[in-house]
């Protein structure tokens, strides 16, 4: 049975057309995905079918007595709202139908009044039952959010958005619209909301740039094609993927077929045909048509390109037991790192347990109250902050890119930039970054938040570092953009340390994992897939760790002069570690490759023991490295 029909619906802003005449019909109990580059218009479509904006023209049916709820993309609280006091108010119909209960229990007066009563209290059990409290602190404590009390204005990003969520579960509407339901989320409570929401008994109709989502949750999914109208495609994100690669074949065997008659058309009409004849207007007619129809257009994509980096050294970075903590709670201990050339690190964790913290640490944004980050002396860092507070809102999109604040359009054709090592000017590099030169001229606060992502990532890449330092990077970004950023950073001849909730991400990137559980970093070798397989219960690691701490605590022997053999070893020992670590990385690169599970199962436990002796092997070599440069004798 259909819940939600939205038909003839049109949106325009300014002279710009987001979407015209789409037609959308959900139905009970069905999960459907929408996705769309950024600016197409999925963020408006989903606050047109909340009620929370109108449409230029155009109308919504829902079924009577459904209740909707919607969750945008940054949640909004009162001033002064509290965690219990958002969620008292979250099940607005549950709360009537006990406030009428109530009432009517005390006001009994004949056999009507007791037949009301029942139907109450089955209506009670369907939204969820007599003891709200019970439910919200239950779901509150599975998401991990404790401070009931507290101004939620107080709260970190991550907890405001778990309290969203929990107040969107708790709703339990008949339709439930998420617009990038996991951003702010680590990657353990993203796990936790998909199956929440697996277990709805309404339906879904949700935006999210999470692949596994889309895969794992919906049987729908719809796409809006800028200026165009919604396609659906049945299936999850994988049947839409081999769907859409079918109907792009047969669009380009059309096509030729097409381009074809138009030349022989265009041949005929030359030949100066007399059009007297009703037959002859008739074909001039049709050729005159289909010339003037839309042929097939490749579908854009974001041309993102790194600009010239410089030869990384040896050394990239390193973080030697570096702690931190605030107002006297510990949020980093002794978390330790060394950052080799070429590897992507995936950093992972709860929200708050000092991934970001970390990075500034790493960055000397924060000076850590102990330990100490080296840093080489070729390695030059680009930094992406996830809250974007490199965009100044009021400057343009040119001006963001630039870096500066401009006067007059003259400007806007003199710079240059080197993307890739070609020399072009900054007007066709955006240009190639979809934002036309007309759009260049638009503010930042204008724009979707993909766009803002899209237009920061292009300036930090345009910096010429060799080190990427990136969190929260695929937030808000379509499908589309978050392919071509994949690659680019698999194609990257830098480093790069990156946080981020994207489970599909991290598995196409990373080439090791560093987790974060209570301040102390582990790392992990291959994708988050691999992280999965390997990590630890808590109760080993912590054994692991008290292991290593006796192990520090053990007396050095005391330094003492090189004889001339180990003053030989210690000499060609960084040429020993280069070529063990490369070993180990084309082991965990090959690890975190699914073609190789897919294609060649059974080279899976040789490559896994391959890493196991390179692993081994670095770890023994630099054992031997610092021991002999232990037994030097201070100068």
């Amino acid at each position: 049975m259909t819940l939600l029909r939205a038909a003839g619906i049109s949106l325009s802003f300014g002279s710009r057309t987001v979407f015209r005449d789409l037609e959308l019909v959900v139905e009970e109990g069905e999960r459907v995905g929408l996705i769309g580059v950024n600016g197409s218009g999925k963020s408006s479509l989903l606050k047109i079918l909340a009620g929370a904006t109108r449409p230029d023209k155009g109308e919504l049916q829902l079924k009577r007595g459904a209740s909707v709820t919607y969750l945008p993309q940054e949640p909004e609280f009162a001033p002064g709202a509290t965690v219990a006091g958002e969620l008292a108010v979250a099940n607005l119909a549950l709360r009537a139908a006990l406030e009428e209960h109530e009432q009517l229990s005390h006001n009994l007066t004949d056999e009507k009044s007791l037949t009301k009563l029942s139907a109450l209290a089955e209506r009670i059990d369907q939204l969820g039952g007599w003891d709200t409290s019970h439910e919200a602190r239950t779901l509150l404590d599975q998401l991990g959010v404790k401070d009931w009390e507290r101004p939620l204005e107080e709260l970190s990003c991550g907890t405001r958005k778990r309290v969203a969520v929990a107040r969107a579960l708790l709703s339990k509407p008949d339709l439930l619209l998420l617009d990038e339901p996991t951003n702010h989320l680590d990657a353990a409570t993203v796990d936790w909301l998909e199956e929440a929401l697996d277990g709805l008994s309404g339906s879904l109709l949700l935006v999210t740039h999470d692949r596994y989502f889309l895969d794992d949750l919906v049987d729908r999914i719809v796409e809006i094609e800028p200026g165009e109208a919604l396609k659906s495609y049945p299936g999850n994100y994988e049947a839409y993927l081999r769907q859409k690669a079918v109907a792009m074949d047969e669009a380009v065997v059309q096509q030729h077929k097409r381009d074809r008659w138009i030349k022989q058309e265009v041949a005929w009409l030359r030949q100066g045909v007399e059009a007297r004849r009703t037959k002859s207007k008739a074909r001039i007619e049709r050729a005159q048509k289909l010339m003037q129809e839309k042929g097939l257009a490749a579908p854009k994509q974001a041309g993102l390109k790194v600009a010239s980096t410089p030869r990384l050294g040896h050394m990239v970075l390193e973080a030697q037991k570096v702690a931190k903590s605030f107002d006297g709670r510990e949020v980093l201990h002794e978390a330790s790192l060394i950052l080799q050339r070429g590897e992507r690190i995936g950093i992972v964790g709860k929200n708050g347990a000092g991934k970001t913290t970390f990075l500034r640490v790493l960055l000397g944004d924060l000076e850590p109250d102990k330990g100490q980050v080296i840093r080489g002396k070729n390695t030059k860092i680009a930094y992406y902050d996830q809250q974007r507070a490199q965009l100044e809102s009021e400057w343009t999109v040119y001006e963001a890119a630039l870096g500066e604040k401009i006067r007059g359009d003259v400007r806007m054709s003199e710079d240059y930039v080197e993307p890739a090592g070609r020399r072009m000017l900054l007007r066709e590099y955006l240009d190639d970054l979809l934002f036309p030169v007309p759009m260049q001229k638009m503010q930042v606060k204008a724009l979707s938040g993909g766009e803002r992502n899209r237009l920061l990532l292009a300036r930090l890449f345009l910096q010429g570092a060799n080190l990427l330092v990136l969190d929260e990077p695929t937030n808000d970004l379509d499908l589309v953009t978050l392919n071509v950023l994949e690659q680019l950073l698999l194609d990257f001849g830098g480093s790069v340390l990156l946080v981020t909730h994207d489970r599909y991400f991290l598995d196409k990137v990373a080439t090791s994992i560093l987790s974060f559980e209570d301040g102390v970093a582990t790392r992990y070798p291959g994708n988050y897939e691999m992280y999965l397989t390997l990590r630890p219960t808590k109760a080993a690691a912590a054994q692991a760790q008290k292991e290593a701490a006796v192990q520090a605590a053990k007396p050095k022997a005391k330094p003492g002069k090189l004889s001339y053999k180990d003053q030989r070893e210690l000499d060609g020992m960084e040429e020993l570690v280069d070529k063990a670590e490369q070993r180990k990385a084309a082991a965990e690169k090959a690890l975190a490759d699914p073609e190789v599970y897919m294609k060649d199962p059974a080279r899976f436990p040789l490559l896994q023991k391959e890493l196991d002796e390179a692993g081994q092997e670095v770890d023994r070599l630099y054992a031997r490295w610092q021991k002999l440069q232990d037994a030097i004798k201070p100068a």
